[in-house]
């Protein structure tokens, strides 16, 4: 964050990653000690799952097929079917546990990296002690952001299954309704993708401003504009890179394809490294595009007035307000 912000703004796709790269070796220590704290437990909860989870639903397909070949009503069968019951429940528990942490544990990775940033950008002393007794009241504004995003997600989805039933029910198959159908299927994409950076978005408003939850997203919307063909780019290429690291860790070490018990270890540990630094890197950048399209709007953020709402008092975290920080423009 070397630049003047009037000078950010003009940041495209390679200078926003240039700028998130150089900012953590310049800061090594206490991106590191976040990773440690928070990062990698979360990718390492994210992987340990969907091994379990492989585990345990293999199971359930096994008892299912041995159930499917014995007659009802057998005591061997009401066994089988004893267990087959508990094992769901396991699954399910397992994970509703899971989605728990790792929700808990990716707004609380979020809300260290943001605060971090924002302590980077006024040049403020960062101590780790006392990001992390930030963070806890930071994080529990991002639920209700999250909670949010999850409604309109959810609506958005519940819209578009409406739409492609109506589409598929009055519309002959044929190659007119094939080619329309692929159209409809990107332009749910496309909507998806922008719901998702602008709850991104809105998670960094959510710590750093006074707004939370829809007023965040709303916010976040507003902020995008400009810069929405970018950030939906960067966040497309981040989610490739995040499915390719969990096919590799389902390929070389869930299924065993890897070799043996210590080549999968090793695939483990490669897999769980680049995890961690992939959200790790998603966050910084997320939090570099907020201060980018603050200055796309020529929206400027005294340096001073945000420094002292991040301070700690009284042991309460202090937003951002709008009314005498937010929201000053300058002229350009």
């Amino acid at each position: 964050m070397d630049k003047e912000q009037e000078e950010i703004q003009f940041l495209g796709f390679f200078g926003i990653i240039k700028e998130s790269i150089n900012i953590v070796p310049a800061w090594r220590k206490i991106f590191s000690q976040i990773s440690l704290a928070l990062i990698f437990p979360l990718s390492f909860i994210y992987l340990a799952h969907i091994q379990i989870s492989q585990s345990l639903f293999t199971n359930i397909v096994r008892d299912e097929s041995i159930l499917d070949r014995i007659p009802r009503g057998t005591p061997t069968y009401d066994k089988i079917s004893d267990i087959l019951s508990s094992e769901w429940t396991v699954f399910m528990l397992f994970k509703i546990g899971y989605f728990i942490f790792f929700l808990v544990l990716a707004l609380l990775s979020t809300s260290a990296v943001v605060y971090t940033i924002a302590c980077i950008y006024t040049a403020k002393d960062i101590a780790f002690k006392k990001i992390m007794s930030v963070v806890p009241k930071v994080w529990k504004r991002l639920i209700v952001t999250f909670l949010w995003n999850f409604v309109i997600i959810f609506g958005y989805h519940i819209a578009a299954i409406l739409v492609f039933f109506v589409f598929m029910t009055l519309i002959p198959p044929g190659v007119f309704s094939g080619a329309v159908l692929f159209i409809l299927f990107m332009v749910y994409l496309v909507g998806f993708v922008y719901i998702s950076v602008i709850w991104h978005l809105a998670s960094v408003v959510s710590v750093l401003e006074e707004s939370y939850g829809l007023n965040a997203m709303i916010k976040s919307q507003d902020l995008i504009k400009g810069k929405a063909g970018v950030s939906m780019v960067i966040f497309v290429i981040h989610n490739f890179c995040f499915f390719g690291i969990q096919m590799a860790f389902e390929w070389f070490v869930v299924l065993g394809n890897g070799g043996g018990l210590v080549l999968r270890i090793g695939y483990g540990m490669l897999c769980l490294a680049l995890l961690s630094m992939l959200i790790l890197f998603g966050l910084i950048v997320q939090t570099i595009i907020y201060f980018i399209c603050k200055s796309y709007h020529h929206e400027n953020i005294d340096k001073s007035s945000l420094a002292d709402h991040l301070e700690v008092y009284l042991g309460e975290y202090v937003p951002l307000k709008s009314k005498d920080v937010q929201l000053e423009h300058f002229d350009v």
